[in-house]
């Protein structure tokens, strides 16, 4: 059961927040993404989906950053649409939790989901990560 309360924002809205690369940041992750999400109108099973998706993967970015790095979150929304990219810098070279259970969690919870690693930055000490998904209302073949 899902639950609007009013029609969908018309324009395109960027929120974004940066934060130390560390599990007892997930709070603030969870909180900033809650409140965009109910101020761009989703309801409230929407947002719980939105957030448990946005949690497993910042969980996962949190536990192979860089130590001392930050992990950024940029929600982006329009119409039921929100795109999502949570960006860290990794100590390992590995592909982004693809295999594990939490990954199949965010693929079932998302209409699209990417992740990609650049190569070793020496600048950054670490690899360049990038998640991105795409959550629609009524799913993105209806859009």
């Amino acid at each position: 059961m899902s639950e609007q309360v009013s029609e969908s924002m018309t324009e395109t809205t960027t929120v974004a927040v940066e934060v130390p690369a560390a599990p007892e940041q997930l709070t603030m992750l969870r909180a900033l993404a809650e409140t965009v999400l109910l101020i761009a109108d989703f309801g409230l099973d929407e947002v719980t989906d939105i957030r448990l998706a946005l949690d497993e993967i910042a969980t996962v970015l949190m536990g192979e950053a860089v130590p001392g790095s930050t992990i950024s979150c940029a929600f982006t929304y329009r119409d039921g649409v929100l795109n999502a990219q949570i960006r860290a810098v990794s100590d390992t070279e590995d592909e982004v939790g693809a295999s594990g259970f939490g990954w199949h969690i965010v693929q079932t919870l998302t209409d699209s989901v990417t992740a990609t690693k650049a190569p070793f930055d020496a600048g950054v000490a670490g690899y360049p990560t990038v998640v991105e998904f795409v959550w629609a209302r009524g799913g993105l073949d209806e859009q």
